[in-house]
């Protein structure tokens, strides 16, 4: 073979190097994913529904006799709870998101809703002390003690816990919400959320849990009483006033053929059965 000719195959071969480096990076990758998603799967199976309002046994358990309160979209800062709800710990425009003032008064709600608008949020919310970002960037600990982290985790200072399915019982009765906004009073109990701690002592009696009006018309609670809550997979989220109504919902997201691994990644591995 004459130097020429070698000159020229070598040429060529450089010359598809960048194609062939492509090609192998992006069948690395489709490999890669593969197995993570394949790892998460034997890591965390999916979990069996119960006879019991669709709750997953076992994953998550209840946290019990935790004083709740309730609070809502666009409340004023008042002595016992400082802080207004205009905005939320992830959303700086909730109200405007939620599509309004979310009225308390009985009298001026229907079917767990306003009169006067429909939500374009979820009207089944919650707050509970952690929050897993902080100054634009994810706390340290949250890989750690969040059980979902590795299936939701998308980029440093994005939220993996902005509605996540949790259930509240009082009375026999359970219903379901989404975590929105992070109290009361503190936010980094996660020693509580995820761990076996009990609330903190605060104003509102070491209140640990704070739901919306719609959670409190469904349970029939007073103004601050006494619920069991635990995290729950959206998959095991029976039908209810809580997947009718919003923009953030899993279930109308679902309903609209929505990517949820796009509109709602915090849900979309337990959202699937």
């Amino acid at each position: 073979m004459s130097l020429k000719t070698i000159l020229l195959a070598l040429a060529v071969a450089l010359a598809a190097m960048p194609r062939m480096q492509a090609s192998v990076q992006t069948e690395f990758e489709r490999l890669a994913m593969t197995l993570r998603e394949n790892a998460i799967h034997r890591i965390e199976p999916p979990v069996s529904t119960t006879p019991l309002g669709g709750i997953s046994s076992g994953r998550y358990p209840w946290k019990k006799n935790i004083v709740t309160t309730v609070f809502w979209v666009g409340e004023r800062p008042t002595v016992n709870n400082p802080v207004p709800n205009h905005k939320s710990s992830w959303d700086q425009h909730w109200v405007k998101n939620f599509g309004g003032y979310d009225n308390p008064d009985p009298s001026a709600r229907r079917n767990f809703i306003p009169k006067n608008f429909i939500p374009r949020q979820n009207p089944f919310y919650v707050a509970l002390p952690f929050n897993d970002v902080t100054r634009g960037t994810t706390k340290p600990e949250s890989r750690r003690v969040i059980p979902w982290f590795r299936e939701a985790f998308e980029r440093p200072g994005k939220s993996v816990c902005k509605g996540r399915w949790i259930a509240i019982r009082h009375r026999g009765r359970i219903a379901y919400a989404q975590w929105e906004d992070c109290g009361p009073f503190r936010t980094d109990h996660w020693q509580y959320v995820f761990g076996n701690e009990r609330p903190r002592p605060n104003l509102n009696q070491g209140a640990g849990l704070d739901v919306s009006p719609a959670v409190r018309d469904y349970l029939g609670l007073k103004g601050k009483d006494v619920c069991d809550w635990k995290f729950v997979d959206a998959r095991d989220v029976p039908p209810g006033p809580w997947t009718k109504y919003g923009d953030n919902n899993t279930f109308v997201l679902k309903a609209r053929g929505a990517n949820l691994f796009v509109a709602d990644r915090n849900n979309a591995h337990s959202a699937r059965r």
